[in-house]
């Protein structure tokens, strides 16, 4: 492990030596080598490079893909605003990462008794249900499950959101101005299959949205509730007086 103090732990010293490696040597969405062969390399127990990888990722310096492995994290991340209208496309092209969206489900249904209460329907009325996969640089980054009223995005196609950013549909197809996105957010862990979507252990820490959304005559248009990847988020409020 070189000249460092004896002082610090093994796996403190791997992860300084990891860190200049990615400083110096590695390019953002490269691939480290595996903990088997860090071990050998280093002549360290797994355990020990285990637990640097996991001080590397607490660190933002890399993330982890199920199945795939532990790559160098993008580290001019940009934290995203709460306080203003949030687009996953425009967010990611102003980054300079290549957004993807997969429509995983796309129907029509009637509106539940909490589901008419959020969007404030009718009970029974029709609302337009789809379920996305978004992805950045082919990265998995969150999945939504978003509802709109049917009434108002009548012709609505799965293909037409596939290819088109869905707030430009709502704006420039549909005419809808929108006024106003209010959004939420907790942590809680994995559900169902978001861990084999988003490529992260099961019971992983994942960030929980919810998103109502108005336009100028102050009708909800949107409600969307995501779950996205806590090591590729990071959200900020400005607080003024």
């Amino acid at each position: 492990m070189g000249s460092v103090s004896r002082k610090q732990p093994l796996y403190g010293q791997l992860v300084d030596l990891l860190c200049q490696k990615i400083d110096n040597e590695m390019e953002p969405g490269d691939m480290l080598p595996s903990e088997r062969d860090l071990s050998e390399t280093y002549g360290l127990s797994r355990t020990t490079v285990r637990l640097a990888m996991r001080e590397l990722e607490d660190m933002g310096l890399v993330t982890r893909r199920h199945g795939k492995g532990t790559f160098v994290a993008c580290s001019s991340r940009e934290a995203t605003n709460l306080m203003g209208t949030y687009s996953f496309t425009e967010q990611m092209r102003s980054m300079g990462r290549v957004p993807k969206t997969r429509v995983l489900e796309f129907g029509v249904r009637e509106a539940n008794k909490a589901l008419a209460s959020k969007m404030e329907l009718s009970l029974g009325e029709h609302v337009i249900r789809m379920r996305r996969f978004r992805l950045a640089d082919d990265v998995p980054m969150m999945v939504e499950s978003t509802y709109l009223p049917a009434q108002l995005f009548m012709g609505l196609t799965r293909e037409a959101v596939e290819v088109t950013p869905l707030y430009d549909l709502i704006e420039q197809e549909y005419g809808q101005r929108i006024e106003v996105a209010e959004e939420a957010f907790c942590a809680r862990l994995t559900q169902g299959d978001e861990a084999t979507l988003l490529e992260v252990p099961e019971d992983s820490a994942v960030l929980r949205m919810k998103r109502v959304t108005r336009n100028d005559k102050n009708l909800v248009i949107e409600y969307t509730r995501s779950v996205a990847r806590a090591d590729q988020f990071e959200y900020k409020i400005a607080h003024t007086r």
